[in-house]
């Protein structure tokens, strides 16, 4: 019971980020709004949930686990209502944010799991909490898209605030408060930093493409944000309780596989934001396959589905020939994927057998990459140090969305007078994010050995620094 609560809060949690994608369209319109300014309806959500993760699981590590994974579903659900109840763009990007600062329930739900369970039975529940991120991305837009096309796009919020209001009810019931706590000070001043530095990098990675990325407002935002990220690493090497401990984070192990969270992320959203757009494009361009938003986004679904089936067999192997190899090889699967899609874009459900290779091997490389934190992370600091790495992936993301969409619109060629991005385009898209997701691979085969993975206090030492609540 406590495993499946908390994958429904990773579920709920991922499916925030893609919930509004088929009202992007439309949200000009609904909200009175320039195309520019209704985006921020998605920025805002992606920067929120970048900030939140490191944060949630600082503050998890020092006040409790069950309480931050509470207070992450009280936010999305008064982000829900503020959105179900407004019409405007400020309020609902407020919404929007607060819905974001939710995504905390994934890297704080893995740690609680390893406080929780059994040495045997954490890498299948760390396994299927991490296919989570995959099954919410893949079912929130025929989700969103069946919702808005049947009822008015408020209805969107009104069912996530519900779905929030269960999680947190079962959440409260269910999940006991994890027995390994910090004595430590929360650093205030590092969480500010950390914040202002991410969203001032991310928000040029994701805004660069329509600023330009040559434009004063791209640049101030990369230099500004990168030199705040400098000082704030300064900072917390200074101080004896850090948000984030940069020493720990420095190891090889898990440099190293913050390193491939950051290609495999980029692999994952490279192909949600490409198969929709193949999937919808008119047929009269020939290679288009002129499918509607709820009928591409059902030919996505499979793709989220075998990250889940994958998700024991990825403990499996975890457990067999350990975390590392297990990630090499996922990420050599999603590589294989994208490189098999190059031939198989025909039809739907070509698309769909190349989805299901890239999201499969995703699965498990995500599996792995909680397990290889875990190892070589302090008992007392393993949703810090979870947080940072979900961060990573985040940042994967974030790349993703740039990339893809700088490289789609170079190639852009005219179809009845409208823009459509040229098959060139995909093509360089898949084969970057096959090279990607290569290089993910060598990385993951960098990663030092270990003889011996403790992933709970209950089958080892207890960390000096750690006490029980």
């Amino acid at each position: 019971m406590i495993v499946t609560v908390l994958c429904l809060g990773g579920l709920l949690a991922a499916l925030m980020q893609s919930l509004v994608v088929p009202i992007v369209g439309r949200l000009p319109h609904l909200l009175g709004t320039s195309a520019d300014n209704a985006s921020w309806v998605i920025t805002a959500t992606l920067l929120a949930s970048s900030v939140a993760m490191p944060i949630a699981g600082r503050a998890a590590d020092l006040y409790g686990k069950r309480r931050v994974l509470l207070v992450s579903l009280v936010s999305l659900i008064a982000g829900s209502l503020l959105c179900a109840l407004s019409s405007t763009l400020l309020l609902t990007v407020a919404g929007r944010t607060l819905q974001g600062l939710a995504m905390g329930l994934v890297p704080v739900g893995i740690s609680l799991m390893r406080d929780e369970l059994h040495a045997e039975r954490i890498p299948a529940a760390v396994a299927l909490m991490s296919a989570m991120l995959g099954v919410g991305g893949a079912i929130g837009i025929p989700f969103g898209a069946y919702i808005s096309e049947h009822f008015d796009y408020h209805a969107l919020f009104w069912v996530a605030l519900g779905a929030g209001a269960i999680v947190a009810a079962l959440m409260y019931v269910v999940v006991p408060e994890s027995p390994v706590t910090s004595g430590a000070r929360f650093d205030a001043v590092g969480a500010a930093g950390v914040a202002a530095g991410l969203v001032a990098v991310l928000l040029a990675i994701t805004k660069g493409h329509a600023w330009g990325w040559t434009s004063v407002a791209t640049i101030g935002c990369f230099v500004g944000g990168a030199a705040i990220l400098i000082a704030w690493g300064a900072y917390e090497l200074c101080i004896e309780a850090p948000l984030v401990d940069l020493r720990v984070s420095a190891r090889p192990s898990i440099a190293l596989t913050n390193l491939a969270s950051v290609l495999v992320g980029f692999a994952m959203f490279a192909l949600m934001l490409t198969m929709p757009q193949l999937l919808q494009l008119p047929s009269a361009t020939g290679y288009g396959l002129g499918r509607g938003l709820l009928e591409a986004g059902l030919w996505m679904v499979p793709g989220g589905l075998v990250m889940m089936a994958l998700s024991p067999v990825s403990a499996r192997l975890t457990r067999t020939i350990g975390a590392r190899t297990t990630l090499a090889a996922g990420a050599a699967v999603t590589s294989g994927g994208y490189f098999a899609t190059l031939a198989l874009r025909d039809t739907p459900w070509q698309l769909m057998i190349g989805s299901m290779i890239v999201f499969g091997g995703v699965g498990i490389a995500y599996s792995a990459m909680p397990a290889l934190i875990m190892a070589d992370a302090p008992v007392a600091e393993s949703a810090a140090a979870n947080g940072l790495n979900s961060l990573m992936r985040s940042v994967g993301t974030a790349i993703a969305s740039a990339v893809v969409t700088s490289v789609l619109a170079g190639g852009a060629t005219t179809l009845h007078g409208v823009a459509v991005p040229a098959k060139s385009g995909f093509t360089t898209v898949l084969i970057l994010s096959g090279a990607i997701a290569a290089g993910a691979t060598a990385v993951a085969l960098c990663i030092p050995r270990r003889r011996r993975e403790r992933l709970t206090p209950r089958t080892g030492t207890p960390v000096a620094g750690a006490r029980r609540a």
